[in-house]
């Protein structure tokens, strides 16, 4: 990974006041899809039980491949892939450490209700929670959640090594609530 950089975001703590505003967003560059699995592992050991982490992007983007590096990183059991035709994943821990709930809410249509049918609220105390397109959808179960949004660059993030950056992805990483309060994410990109 190549830097990381403030990114510019919008005043969170006007939209929602009081204990969920935002921390400062932290803008990574990720050049290849091994360094978005790095990526996850670094978050891995960030996150705890109870934490809700939303990956936002568009197909193709990374947001599996972060997820897979956050279950090597937790060592959950199973293959971590897309959840998209079942929806949700529930990975036990091989470690004695939170399972890893991996939930693909692409083809849900309306926010929490149809949510409510996966009782994430139920599983979010003892486990962490990875929701892909959660946004809309997820934001009522906690006010305190992780926000991760992966995009293609376009030259603002670019590795500074000359390497072909057709893979490099923007990854913008902001946390909600007292619980990512002072959180440095920078240090998500150190091995």
């Amino acid at each position: 990974m190549e830097r990381a950089v403030p990114a510019a975001a919008p005043n969170r703590a006007a939209e929602n006041p009081g204990p969920a505003a935002a921390d400062p967003a932290v803008r990574l560059a990720v050049a290849s899809p091994e360094e978005m699995q790095e990526l996850g592992r670094g978050l891995a050991r960030l996150v705890r039980p109870g934490d809700l982490v939303m990956l936002s992007g568009e197909l193709g983007a990374g947001k599996t491949t972060l997820t897979r590096g956050l279950g090597e990183g937790l060592g959950v059991r199973g293959a971590v892939t897309s959840p998209t035709f079942v929806i949700a994943r529930v990975h036990p821990s091989l470690v004695d450490g939170p399972p890893l709930v991996h939930v693909d809410a692409y083809r849900l249509g309306g926010g929490l209700d149809e949510m409510e049918d996966l009782d994430l609220d139920v599983s979010l105390p003892d486990s962490v929670i990875v929701v892909e397109w959660g946004e809309g959808k997820v934001e009522e179960l906690t006010e305190n959640r992780l926000e991760i949004t992966i995009d293609r660059t376009t030259g603002d993030l670019a590795p500074a090594d000359g390497r072909e950056h057709d893979e490099t992805r923007g990854v913008t990483v902001r946390g909600l609530g007292r619980r990512w309060a002072g959180e440095d994410f920078a240090g998500l990109t150190g091995g």
